[in-house]
């Protein structure tokens, strides 16, 4: 009951008279943190919270057992960019607010509205002689790391954000000592073999998850394991690999003057952009182990700071739908592959009882196989024009199959689950705030999104 009321208050706002006196006696108390640890959850509005304790509930038990989430919850954020985009963020003006304080436009990677460079926290960490890193599931030069290594008016030029981080430089130094993610179709091109430059300055490359253990200390690191993003979570070649990613980072950048290090779960994001509420809570999960994880490092080391938000929300995700009162996440915990790997064999394979009880790893209705049977039947689409033969229709090309049949699967999830979506895209609302360790309470209340990298910089002496 005590927690319940702390979380409420802080989700209010609490007094400022009473907060500020909070903190001017922990800042009084304590020294400001040694590591910082930022988390972004892209994508990660409220209502995936909350999905992912009903996920994660256990059904033997009378109560809603807490989360990692629940445990740490201490605010909330605004979201919206630079007015110029209205009310809506992309994930590079959400991250450039995250990384440097700055409201811009969207699609700008670590610039203010007039295409200037804005100093992130990242850099700003480097030049305190920290060492830094970012881990993410997408490929490393996408919107949120690129917000917080690079400067550039487009989110879309990926392969100069790519070059900017071999050739741009702080005080002669690369402005990172760790990069995990995916990005070989940036980092090893036919025009730039930027991966061979790194390793030339004395970077060692990793491109399998297991050389993780063999990295080389006091060493900097370059690890690229997906031509682009990582395979979702439910298909990895290992189970949970933002975790891993981030055990290998904290042990290579941990040392006697800090560090900072970015974290991202990139692809809760993309689980939302697609409606595929399988997907997002594989990802969800993986979050969720990788804060466990944190969670540990800071009782270990309680000079460290964890802070945790999302750049937006993205799908419109509803937990109960269609005028029911009801949400069964039953369907999600017992499939062990996602919907895309599921559409993936199914367009090559026949569509059976059997071999679609293998791969959701439960029954399906007479309903369910026939609406997936016919799609792999009906091969033809009318086409704007008649062939040589006068056929209006054409036939469908794999790709095609593919596609609806990932939408036909994730709408048997939907309707098992009583799962909503209203966008394909993001949404204006505040997201959660979660932070624990060394002056977590900072971030108390409500926030406006560029108060987190603000308060960042004011706790690394800015």
């Amino acid at each position: 009951m005590k927690k319940s009321i702390v979380i409420a208050l802080a989700m209010m706002g609490i007094s400022a008279c009473s907060n500020q006196n909070v903190l001017t006696e922990e800042v009084a108390t304590y020294s400001s943190p040694k590591n910082i640890i930022m988390v972004v959850g892209d994508g990660m509005g409220p209502a995936y919270i909350t999905a992912y304790r009903y996920y994660r509930d256990n059904l033997n038990t009378a109560n809603v057992e807490q989360t990692v989430f629940d445990r740490h919850l201490v605010g909330s954020s605004s979201t919206y960019p630079a007015l110029v985009s209205g009310y809506v963020t992309d994930s590079a003006a959400g991250a450039t607010a995250l990384s440097a304080g700055v409201k811009s436009y969207n699609g700008a990677i670590g610039v203010d509205v007039n295409k200037k460079p804005v100093e992130t926290v990242l850099e700003f960490a480097k030049k305190l002689g920290k060492k830094t890193g970012v881990v993410v599931t997408s490929q490393i030069n996408h919107a949120t790391p690129a917000s917080y290594l690079s400067h550039n008016e487009s989110r879309q030029n990926y392969n100069e954000i790519a070059d900017s981080y071999y050739d741009e430089k702080l005080n002669g130094l690369f402005k990172m000592d760790v990069m995990l993610g995916g990005g070989w179709k940036y980092f090893l091109r036919e025009d730039r073999q930027l991966v061979d430059e790194f390793k030339s300055a004395g970077f060692q490359y990793i491109d399998k998850y297991q050389q993780l253990d063999t990295i080389e200390s006091n060493q900097p690191v370059i690890g690229l394991f997906a031509d682009v993003g990582l395979p979702w979570a439910l298909d990895d070649v290992i189970p949970n690999r933002l975790s891993v990613m981030a055990k290998a980072a904290v042990k290579q950048l941990d040392n006697e003057n800090g560090f900072f290090l970015l974290v991202e779960a990139s692809q809760v994001d993309w689980g939302g952009h697609s409606n595929d509420i399988v997907a997002a809570m594989g990802e969800m999960d993986d979050l969720a182990k990788t804060l466990e994880y944190f969670e540990q490092y800071v009782k270990n080391n309680p000079d460290t700071l964890v802070v945790v938000t999302a750049d937006h929300s993205t799908g419109g995700l509803t937990i109960g739908a269609n005028g029911t009162y009801e949400w069964k996440p039953e369907t999600l915990k017992i499939m062990k592959h996602s919907p895309k790997f599921i559409a993936n064999k199914l367009t090559d394979e026949e569509v059976t009882a059997e071999s679609t009880q293998l791969l959701f790893n439960f029954e399906l209705t007479d309903e369910e196989l026939t609406s997936l049977r016919m799609i792999k039947q009906h091969t033809q689409i009318e086409s704007k024009e008649a062939d040589d033969k006068g056929n209006p229709y054409k036939d469908k090309d794999a790709s095609q199959v593919n596609t609806e049949l990932y939408n036909a699967i994730k709408l048997i999830a939907d309707q098992r689950t009583n799962t909503g979506w209203t966008t394909s895209a993001h949404t204006a609302i505040d997201v959660p705030v979660f932070a624990f360790g060394s002056h977590s309470k900072e971030f108390i209340g409500l926030n406006n999104n560029i108060d987190i990298a603000n308060k960042i910089f004011t706790l690394l002496g800015k």
